[in-house]
């Protein structure tokens, strides 16, 4: 989602910052050289996820940082660990760093915005900007009536939250995100995006399941729309593995188990690229040079 539609979550969690960007020039996302920069930084779990360089309306370039996490429990050091990646990115490239933080635990009073201390009269005092997600609870009409995507993105998230014991209403709520995407007037493929980001959210026992699809095929049969679930996309994923499964074999012999596991490991798009590159496989080593290119670069 912060991807596709990064101009749109910058105006929704923070429009001033929006309102400085010069939107004429594409955003480019620096995750890989963000792994380099944070690589070695022993703070344990890492949760930086975006990197992306910038330009302002003034001319002058920018990185930003952006830093989403989504837990349900208070981390002691999550504040120290924000500072520590805006520090060593400032040390990589010499440019100024905006680091943003998106939380959607429940924990009301657990709103970590800075890291400080002082010694012998040296201190340091930094401070981001955060957006809770709960706190948008009482605005829900509101966002029902905001066509950005990620108005769709926090209703989803609240209403994962507010219907983790009870799926029954998980599954209303899950058809009322739905039919509302439909009548919206997005774009088809922005509300096939939408819909998977759903899906993903609001995850339903298969009985459950069952009944959403069937009244999703009734709004698509009105819309004329084509909806991917959950189950379909796994089952084009297993149909993939398959197809390449049995090609690797007739082209190279019996793989072993652990390159299979490596193959399985990958996403449809990549067993399909897989597909084409293996006509040109003679041995096993081409197969694991393949994976290990792909590794790389990814």
């Amino acid at each position: 989602m912060l991807t596709v539609y990064f101009p749109e979550f910058i105006q929704f969690f923070f429009p001033a910052a929006y309102n400085e960007i010069d939107w004429t020039q594409q955003p480019e996302f620096l995750d890989k050289e963000l792994q380099e920069v944070v690589a070695d930084a022993e703070i344990g779990r890492r949760f930086a996820d975006k990197l992306v360089k910038l330009y302002l309306k003034n001319g002058q370039e920018k990185w930003v940082l952006v830093h989403i996490e989504v837990q349900s429990q208070e981390e002691s050091d999550f504040a120290a660990r924000m500072y520590t990646y805006n520090y060593r990115i400032y040390d990589k490239y010499k440019r100024s760093v905006a680091s943003l933080a998106i939380l959607g635990d429940e924990r009301k009073n657990w709103r970590p915005s800075q890291f400080s201390y002082s010694l012998f009269g040296c201190t340091l005092n930094f401070q981001f900007p955060i957006i809770k997600l709960i706190d948008y609870q009482p605005l829900l009409s509101e966002l029902e009536n905001d066509n950005n995507p990620f108005a769709t993105v926090v209703i989803a998230h609240l209403a994962a939250l507010n219907t983790r014991s009870n799926r029954n209403e998980r599954k209303v709520q899950k058809l009322v995100l739905a039919r509302r995407l439909y009548e919206k007037g997005f774009e088809e493929q922005d509300v096939l995006n939408l819909l998977a980001f759903v899906d993903w959210m609001l995850t339903l026992p298969p009985d459950l399941e069952a009944e959403f699809k069937l009244e999703i095929r009734q709004l698509e049969a009105q819309r004329r729309m084509k909806y991917v679930t959950t189950f379909e996309r796994d089952a084009r994923l297993q149909e993939a593995l398959l197809l390449v499964t049995r090609l690797l074999n007739r082209r190279l012999g019996n793989i072993d188990n652990a390159l299979i596991d490596r193959v399985r490991s990958l996403s449809i798009g990549e067993l399909e690229a897989l597909a084409e590159a293996l006509l040109d496989f003679t041995s096993v080593t081409d197969l694991t040079n393949w994976l290990s290119q792909r590794q790389q670069n990814s």
